[in-house]
């Protein structure tokens, strides 16, 4: 699997993004600046957390329009696989190619802790290592995690099967109005979405950062592990 990562200004993970797409690959991911436009013999798309361009406007506002993005987009279009993680997933809503926004964390706060998700389907590239239920511990840390989307978007994600994952408590319980096991106030405790294809994930909290015992745990890995199984060729 070859996989490429997008750096914007601001950019603060992808180091973090490319040791565990190492881990799983064996090689080093391209690093792509933002700038450049050359996806070619590219199987999965990163695109990173950080502040890209320091969140101006609006997270992710200014990089959506990046020229990096407009070959982000055609790569979409014909199918390939993008996975956005913290600002990367708020990229991925201000580009349209996600649907729904990400606002300010509900208390007003930047959180940076631990917190659990719940798998809500399995089988796609991003869930096929794990079952429909599977409870996995992951770091977050952001100030604009709070996932928003109209009843008629919120009715189609979860009719179409496309919550990957929702903040739960350790035990796998989901309480949207619980700050313990929903830290950030999403709706629906949505902490990430699939596009109607599947191949495009994005996602607030970081699994990249919990790949090796010497980061604490491994609970990440399976995402990594599931997308070589999905993209090798």
């Amino acid at each position: 699997m070859k996989a490429a990562i997008v750096v914007f200004p601001g950019t603060n993970r992808e180091r973090d993004m490319a040791i565990a797409l190492r881990r799983v690959t064996g090689q080093a991911p391209r690093m792509i600046w933002h700038h450049e436009t050359d996806l070619s013999s590219v199987d999965l798309v990163v695109l990173p957390g950080g502040f890209s361009y320091g969140d101006y406007l609006r997270c992710g506002a200014m990089a959506a329009h990046s020229p990096i993005m407009g070959a982000v987009r055609d790569f979409a279009a014909k199918g390939g696989h993008i996975l956005g993680v913290c600002n990367g997933f708020q990229i991925l809503t201000e580009s349209n190619l996600l649907p729904g926004a990400l606002l300010r964390n509900a208390d007003l706060r930047f959180l940076s802790q631990d917190c659990h998700l719940r798998v809500e389907v399995e089988g796609t590239p991003f869930t096929r290592r794990w079952k429909k239920g599977d409870i996995f511990r992951t770091p977050l840390a952001h100030g604009d995690g709070n996932y928003t989307a109209d009843e008629a978007t919120l009715a189609m994600l979860e009719g179409e099967g496309r919550v990957a994952f929702r903040y739960a408590d350790a035990k796998g319980r989901v309480q949207a109005d619980d700050r313990a096991s929903n830290p950030n106030g999403s709706v629906n405790s949505i902490a990430g979405i699939l596009s109607e294809n599947k191949r495009i994930c994005g996602m607030m909290p970081h699994p990249e950062d919990l790949v090796d015992p010497l980061m604490g745990g491994e609970d990440g890995l399976p995402l990594f592990e599931g997308l070589v199984e999905a993209l090798v060729r």
